[in-house]
């Protein structure tokens, strides 16, 4: 059975009106971005609910076919980043699955925001541009838009704001796939912004302090 995910309540005991739905990396799990939340510096007034689900674990191919937290099988190491498309499509609706619920608790679906890092930011691309409803914002960080070449966007989402974060030096997810991703997203038609950072596989101070800011203007302009 599905381990339910790690939900961050706002602070103070106020009633959220905002989430942000956040997918973890290949082999972590939903707590690995616990200590994220009170380090982007929210506002104290932004009631947000944190969700932080877990991958099931499964075989990886590119890991020798080792079992661990994985959102789909990864099939080959190149730049086209092969991948079990239908896995991880069955993720992006275990995301839009936990959408819904956050909508069933009284958020507007306007105030809800979908990121990934790494293997979750791929899902959090195809979750967040094909759910049916209006959202908030994406943001991916140090990924790949794995079916770039075949989604659909949603016509709810047609103009969702998209944020896409890239380590220039990241020896796992090479930046050019992050920026192909990026550029992707603009040929969709979507408003998108690019950003990198001196780091490798990682998040770093100066990029949290992006993603806390990026967070407050998204939230408070809807």
């Amino acid at each position: 059975m599905a381990r339910e995910p790690l939900v961050i309540e706002p602070r103070n005991g106020q009633a959220a009106d905002a989430a942000l739905i956040l997918l973890h990396g290949l082999g972590a799990d939903g707590s690995d971005f616990e200590p994220l939340v009170p380090a982007l510096g929210l506002p104290r007034e932004l009631a947000l609910r944190v969700v932080l689900p877990h991958a099931p674990s499964r075989p990886v191919t590119v890991n020798g076919g080792m079992r661990m937290p994985a959102w789909y099988d990864i099939l080959e190491m190149d730049l086209s980043r092969k991948v079990d498309v239908e896995q991880l499509k069955a993720s992006a609706q275990t995301v839009h699955a936990l959408i819904d619920a956050q909508r069933d608790a009284g958020i507007d679906s306007r105030r809800i925001i979908v990121a990934g890092f790494s293997q979750g930011g791929a899902v959090a691309y195809e979750a967040a541009l094909t759910y049916a409803q209006p959202l908030a914002g994406l943001l991916a960080m140090s990924t790949y838009f794995a079916t770039g070449d075949t989604l659909g966007v949603a016509d709810a989402n047609q103009t969702l704001e998209v944020e896409v974060h890239h380590g220039t030096f990241d020896p796992i997810v090479p930046e050019a796939l992050g920026r192909a991703g990026y550029d992707r997203v603009r040929e969709l038609g979507l408003p998108a912004h690019y950003r990198t950072y001196p780091m490798a596989h990682a998040l770093c101070p100066e990029q949290i302090t992006d993603i806390g800011d990026w967070l407050t203007r998204r939230l408070a302009a809807e």
